[in-house]
């Protein structure tokens, strides 16, 4: 037997409340000192803290005392109306009209207009065997877009993996644009390895530089030795080359495998992340590093229909969706710890 709660605002307040527990399962819902309402699921392995009211990101995920999320200067998430206002969480749902990193010509913000909505509902679904943190956002404009979106993430009892869904139906009478991105800001663990089912030369360096990336000589120059055999990157052993960012692009994943995966392995058998999804619904893959002073963050992999290079760079690119009016479509990532 399955159940569904409602959430309310009101049921939110400075002392955490724990609103269902069992044997495997705890709900407790709390809010942060900024006014940001959480919802912190826990099995025996771990937890993960959802911001329900907040574009569904997944603030924080520790499983058996790892955390997994990036290290950033944020102590609690912040209110803001772009992703950068609150770049702390673990995973957050970049687009959905737009994608990635605006270029001049670009209109949108960094990551579109989801990772900060303001959610309509917020519910729990409670099903004996695990708990999913849900919602629905209705985006309306006048003379524009018109859409629902429905994301979860999903912990069951006993696991380590989460599964994190987002469901899109356009509710204009028109065609909409589509763009979507699982943003996985996974911990920096140094020495890690790369690996996946898919071959290594699937992998290119980015060539564009975003505007919020600012090269050095040192870097252009490490840079350009990967981008001619990007396959050398296999290892996070070079930090002080990731400052700015390393981002690597894998397109048709279609033509490799049904069921890509990706894994980040910690030497000396220490933790190992792991992501799994579907290519018929994620047929582009993005790998992020970062490593300075303020943030440390290793996205070993993030799923997308597209590469996350703007609105029109993906109109241009021929990978833009065009999603039909009434139109919807699904998409799943499992990530987590790997045991």
């Amino acid at each position: 037997m399955s159940a569904v709660i409602y959430l309310q605002r009101n049921q939110f307040g400075e002392q955490p409340v724990c609103l269902v527990e069992s044997d495997e399962l705890s709900v407790t819902l709390f809010k942060y000192r900024s006014g940001i309402e959480a919802v912190t699921v826990r099995n025996s392995r771990g937890h993960i803290t959802v911001l329900p009211y907040y574009g569904q990101m997944v603030w924080d995920a520790e499983f058996d005392g790892q955390s997994l999320k990036m290290f950033n200067p944020f102590t609690e998430p912040k209110r803001g109306v772009s992703v950068v206002d609150t770049y702390g969480c673990f995973a957050f749902h970049s687009g959905l009209l737009s994608n990635g990193c605006p270029a001049l010509e670009d209109v949108h913000p960094l990551h579109g207009e989801m990772p900060c909505a303001q959610m309509d509902t917020a519910f729990l679904l409670l099903d004996g065997h695990s708990v999913t943190v849900g919602g629905e956002y209705e985006y309306v404009k006048g003379f524009g877009d018109h859409y629902l979106a429905s994301p979860s993430v999903r912990l069951a009892a006993g696991e380590s993996l989460i599964a994190i869904t987002m469901r899109v139906t356009n509710l204009a009478s028109v065609p909409m644009p589509l763009q979507y991105m699982c943003h996985m800001n996974y911990a920096y663990l140094p020495d890690a390895t790369f690996s996946q089912n898919i071959p290594a030369e699937a992998f290119a360096l980015r060539s564009s530089i975003p505007g919020h990336v600012h090269p050095t000589a040192r870097w252009l120059d490490y840079t350009a030795t990967l981008a001619k055999d990007p396959t050398t990157f296999a290892k996070l052993d070079q930090p002080e080359f990731y400052d700015p960012e390393i981002v690597f692009f894998a397109d048709n994943l279609a033509q490799y495998t049904a069921h890509p995966e990706f894994f980040l392995q910690a030497p000396h058998g220490g933790p190992r992340f792991v992501t799994r999804f579907d290519s018929e619904q994620f047929n582009y893959a993005t790998r992020w590093i970062l490593h300075n002073g303020d943030q440390k963050v290793a996205a070993f992999i993030l799923p997308g229909t597209c590469r996350p290079e703007g609105h029109l760079a993906a109109r241009q690119a021929g990978t833009l969706i065009e999603l039909a009016a009434g139109g919807s479509r699904e998409f799943t990532v499992i990530t987590g710890l790997d045991s």
